[in-house]
């Protein structure tokens, strides 16, 4: 990856403001991440998230936290964190700062609005940042959010996720996974929640114990 190439998609750059993409890995900690959501099918999700008393953080868009406004506050009533992922999920690089600016505080103000959350991380849609999404997160209270293992979920079925998801978790581990398809209504989230349902034991019997990225990286 050139230079370039890393300060804009790099999981661990801070070239474009302050991200964090791993906890502390002397602690047998990890986090489930959900991103592009709320969707149609996000309750099955979170039917399953019930059933083993885990609590996860979601990176919702804006567009469907208005589409799907009980369903975002289906995720809060469950205890899951609420996280921005931008207002309509574009790529952010080569847009002008009052772009990225808009995106993050129409997220922010409807996710605010409509479930009673304050989100206080952001994770840029695709991984993508670029100029200006430091100070956006500097005047909205943000902080980024990438991840060390990516389930790629959006196109693997769920036996496959649920293998990358084990071979690459670990302390401290962020892992990133999709309860919606962009800004897809009815999205088929199937992999998605079947490898929920298959990780969440067998990693529960590696010892780790599942958190929410506040509770994993605190006040950072």
């Amino acid at each position: 990856m050139g230079a370039a190439a890393y300060a804009v998609r790099g999981r661990s750059s801070q070239v474009f403001g302050k991200s964090y993409y791993h906890g502390d890995a002397t602690k047998p900690e990890l986090a489930l991440t959900f991103d592009d959501g709320p969707c149609r099918s996000t309750p099955a999700l979170l039917d399953v998230l019930a059933k083993h008393a885990v609590h996860a953080t979601f990176f919702m868009c804006g567009q469907n936290v208005r589409r799907f406004p009980e369903i975002a506050r289906a995720v809060r009533d469950a205890g899951h964190e609420i996280g921005n992922h931008s207002d309509s999920h574009p790529y952010l690089h080569f847009k002008r700062a009052e772009f990225i600016y808009r995106e993050l505080a129409v997220a922010q103000e409807t996710i605010q609005k409509i479930t009673g959350a304050k989100p206080r991380w952001f994770r840029a849609p695709f991984g993508v940042r670029w100029f200006g999404v430091g100070a956006a997160q500097q005047r909205l209270g943000l902080t980024g959010v990438m991840w060390d293992v990516l389930g790629n979920d959006w196109k693997w079925t769920g036996p496959r996720v649920t293998e990358r998801i084990m071979r690459g978790a670990g302390n401290g581990s962020i892992v990133c996974l999709h309860d919606g398809r962009r800004l897809e209504v009815a999205p088929d989230i199937a992999p998605t929640v079947d490898a929920a349902a298959a990780v969440i034991p067998q990693l529960r019997d590696r010892g780790l114990r599942f958190v929410t990225v506040t509770e994993m990286l605190g006040r950072a």
